[in-house]
């Protein structure tokens, strides 16, 4: 079934660090609460919610196998609910080495996406403790093609455009953003909807960790880059009605993929 229009639900989580069976409870809870209240058909959670953004000791320990806790557990939970749960990231031990692993359901608890974060944030060293992604992943949600990156990843733009040109209608971006770089999510989230013509639903943490403070602001943005809701610094559920039938006027208004030059790009 296709929908011209999706409720999007971001769910700014505030974790417990390293506090793998609390942070489940709480995500959960929310869950319940914002499907009854906003009547949502996709709620979002943050990048590493489960644990935070990370445990170096051990960070093995903390790790589910293949998805093996949250497939179990949202997939019934998506069914449950009739909703879809883009799962944020958690760290996830598969083929032999870590990574930082989203995973996507459907309403059916259908795990329909599943993606390995491709840009690891070395200034914080995520590269000695995870390993890179290699491949971007599309999925379907209600009849319309979705995207999803992981906090660093929305910095390279090369590859959001690359999802667009898949022709995915908004992308989901889930990060743990630290607080004295916020105003670059907000800027780097407008942009990428702008340019790439599409909705973006950006769930951020919020809370501190170690010395870290995230700095939430999560935001859902539409195709013209107008900020449809947008969250403060602490734990919130923001929601918000994406109107697909707007992007088809938006793209023949102002052809940007007619009008590519790829003959002269070299990247």
């Amino acid at each position: 079934m296709t929908l011209n229009k999706m409720k999007v639900s971001c769910i700014q989580l505030n974790m417990e660090f390293g506090k793998v069976d609390n942070n489940y409870q709480h995500a959960i809870e929310l869950i319940r609460k914002t499907v009854e209240t906003e009547k949502s058909d996709v709620v979002v959670l943050p990048e590493t919610w489960s644990t935070g953004y990370y445990p170096t000791e051990n960070l093995e320990s903390y790790c589910e196998s293949n998805g093996d806790r949250i497939k179990r557990e949202f997939s019934a939970l998506a069914k449950e609910l009739n909703v879809n749960i883009v799962g944020g990231s958690i760290a996830n031990f598969k083929d032999g080495k870590i990574k930082n692993t989203s995973y996507i359901f459907n309403r059916n608890g259908e795990a329909v996406g599943e993606y390995d974060k491709t840009h690891l944030f070395t200034p914080m060293n995520e590269d000695d403790y995870f390993e890179f992604g290699d491949k971007t992943t599309t999925f379907e949600l209600d009849g319309h093609k979705c995207g999803i990156i992981i906090c660093y990843d929305v910095r390279f733009c090369e590859l959001v455009r690359t999802l667009a040109l898949q022709g995915i209608e908004i992308l989901f971006m889930v990060s743990q953003w630290p607080d004295k770089r916020v105003n670059h999510l907000m800027t780097l989230t407008t942009a990428r909807a702008i340019e790439n013509q599409m909705f973006v639903a950006c769930c951020n943490s919020c809370g501190k960790a170690n010395a870290t403070v995230f700095g939430g602001h999560s935001q859902i943005i539409d195709p013209w880059g107008e900020v449809l809701v947008r969250a403060d610094a602490d734990e919130k559920v923001i929601t918000a009605e994406c109107d697909f039938s707007i992007i088809k006027g938006i793209r023949e208004s102002i052809n940007v993929f007619n009008d590519r030059k790829t003959e002269i790009y070299k990247i």
